[in-house]
C-alpha cells in the first residue's frame, strides 16, 4: 500500500463515540464482546473476508495445477500466503498508525479485491496468478494489525478486548473447517475462475461493512518520514521493550512446532493407511482443540485466572506431540492432537499481556508486526518439519518438534516471568 492516502473526510464524518449504556441484565462471557454494535461490524466483515480468503486458497490451487499440471507450482501458491508476511509487516507497517484505522481497513479491503479481479481474467497467466497472490499476502498484515488494534479502541484495552481477539481466532479456525469444505464443493459447480468472484464480492462486501459500520478515529501518530523509514523505526521501537519482545516470541515461537504435525499431514495418513477419510480428520483435530480451548477459557475463566494459566499452558502444550513416539493409531492421533489445540489457549492471557504493555502510539505498528511474526515463523516451521521428515521420519519429527518446542517454550516463559517481575 504505498499508495498516497485518500483525502481526509470533511467536517462531517462522524468521529468514535461512546456506545449508549445497554439495558436490561447484562450479557455474560462472550455474549459482551457482541452487545458492542461495532465490533459486531468487525466480526462479519471478518467472517466474510476469511470465507473469500479460504475460496481464493482453493480457487487458485486448482487453477494453477490445471494451467501447468504441477503439483509444486500447485503448492507454491499456498507458500505465497506465508512469505510476503514479513515484507508487509515489517515495511508497511507504518501504515496501520499514520492513517485512520476505517480508512485502511476499507482500502485493505478495496485493494485486495482489485488484486483478484484480474486472476478472473481468461488470459491472465501463471506468473500474474502468482503476483497478485503475493500482493494479497502483502497487504494481509496491515489489515489484521490495524484491525487488532483498532479492536483496543472499540472494547477498550481489557477484558473486552481479550475476547474480541479470541472470538477473531475462534472464527478463523471455524473458517479453515467449513471454508474448504465449501470451497471444495463450490469448485464442483464452477470453474476456479469464477469461483475466485466470490473471493472479490466477499473483499467488497467487507470494506462497505467497515466503513458503514465502524467509526472514524483518528491516526495515532503523524511522521513526515518516508513510510518505510516510519515503519522500519517502528518495529525497532516495538522490539526494543523487553517485555513486549518477549511477549511477541511468545506468540511466534510455539506456532513452529505445533504447525510440524499440519505440513506432514500427508504422509503420516499414509503411513497410517487412515485413506481419506482420516486424513481429512487428522487436518481437523488440531483446529477442533483450538476452537474447545478458547471457548472454556473465554466462556469459563476470569481474566486473573486466564493469566495465571498463561505461562503453565505455554509450557505444556507441546507435550501431546511426544505421544507420536509411542506410535499411535488414528483414534489416539487424533486426541493428541486436539489436546495440543485445546493447550493454545493460553493466547487469552498473552493477548492481554500485550495490549497492556505496547505503547498506544505504536499499537498498529505491533499488531502488524506480531500477525507479520506470527505468518512468517508458521511458514518457517512447515518448511523446517519437510526438511526434517527427511532426514528422521515423520513420528521422529512430531515427536521431536514436542521436546524441542516444550525447552523453547518453557525458556521463554521464565523470561516473560522475569520481565513481568521486572515491571512490579
Amino acid at each position: 500500500m504505498s499508495e498516497k492516502p485518500c483525502p481526509r473526510a470533511d467536517v462531517r464524518e462522524e468521529t468514535a463515540a461512546p456506545a449508549p449504556a445497554p439495558t436490561g441484565p447484562p450479557p455474560t462471557g462472550y455474549g459482551r464482546v457482541f452487545a458492542v454494535r461495532e465490533f459486531r461490524t468487525v466480526f462479519a466483515a471478518h467472517l466474510l473476508s476469511m470465507l473469500g480468503v479460504i475460496v481464493a486458497e482453493i480457487a487458485l490451487s486448482v487453477l494453477v495445477y490445471e494451467l501447468t499440471g504441477s503439483p509444486l507450482l500447485s503448492a507454491l501458491t499456498f507458500a505465497l500466503g506465508f512469505l510476503p508476511y514479513l515484507v508487509g509487516g515489517t515495511l508497511l507497517a507504518g501504515v496501520a498508525d499514520r492513517f485512520p484505522a476505517r480508512r485502511v481497513l476499507v482500502v485493505c479491503d478495496l485493494v485486495c479485491a482489485a488484486c483478484v479481479a484480474p486472476m478472473t481474467a481468461p488470459g491472465a497467466s501463471i506468473g500474474v496468478l502468482l503476483v497478485l497472490r503475493c500482493c494479497l499476502a502483502t497487504v494481509s498484515p496491515v489489515f489484521s494489525g490495524t484491525r487488532t488494534a483498532t479492536l483496543a479502541d472499540i472494547l477498550g484495552d481489557g477484558d473486552l478486548f481479550v475476547l474480541g481477539r479470541s472470538l477473531l481466532r475462534i472464527t478463523a479456525q471455524s473458517a479453515l473447517l467449513v471454508g474448504y469444505g465449501l470451497g471444495g464443493l463450490l469448485l464442483t459447480v464452477v470453474a476456479p475462475r469464477q469461483a475466485l468472484l466470490v473471493t472479490v464480492a466477499t473483499f467488497l462486501a467487507s470494506a462497505a461493512l467497515l466503513r458503514l459500520g465502524t467509526a472514524h478515529r483518528p491516526a495515532r501518530a503523524h511522521d513526515g518520514s518516508s513510510l518505510v523509514r516510519d515503519s522500519l523505526r517502528g518495529a525497532g521501537q516495538v522490539l526494543a521493550h523487553r517485555r513486549v519482545r518477549v511477549l511477541l516470541l511468545l506468540f511466534w515461537v510455539p506456532p513452529v512446532f505445533s504447525v510440524v504435525p499440519e505440513a506432514l499431514v500427508a504422509p503420516y495418513a499414509d503411513d497410517l493407511g487412515a485413506g481419506p477419510a482420516g486424513l481429512g480428520l487428522l487436518m481437523c483435530a488440531l483446529p477442533v482443540g483450538t476452537i474447545a480451548g478458547e471457548l472454556l477459557a473465554g466462556a469459563r475463566l476470569r481474566p486473573a485466572a486466564r493469566e495465571r494459566i498463561a505461562l503453565p499452558l505455554v509450557c505444556v502444550t507441546l507435550l501431546p506431540y511426544l505421544g507420536y513416539a509411542l506410535r499411535p493409531g488414528l483414534t489416539g492421533s487424533l486426541l493428541l492432537l486436539v489436546v495440543a489445540g485445546a493447550g493454545s489457549a493460553y493466547t487469552l492471557g498473552l493477548d492481554q499481556w500485550l495490549v497492556r504493555a505496547v505503547p498506544d502510539e505504536v499499537r498498529g505498528r505491533a499488531m502488524t508486526l506480531l500477525t507479520a511474526g506470527l505468518m512468517t515463523f508458521q511458514g518457517v516451521g512447515m518448511a523446517l518439519a519437510g526438511v526434517a521428515a527427511e532426514l528422521v521420519g515423520v513420528r521422529a519429527t512430531v515427536a521431536g518438534a514436542g521436546v524441542l518446542g516444550t525447552v523453547c517454550c518453557a525458556a521463554l516463559a521464565l523470561e516473560a516471568r522475569r520481565t513481568e517481575a521486572g515491571q512490579a
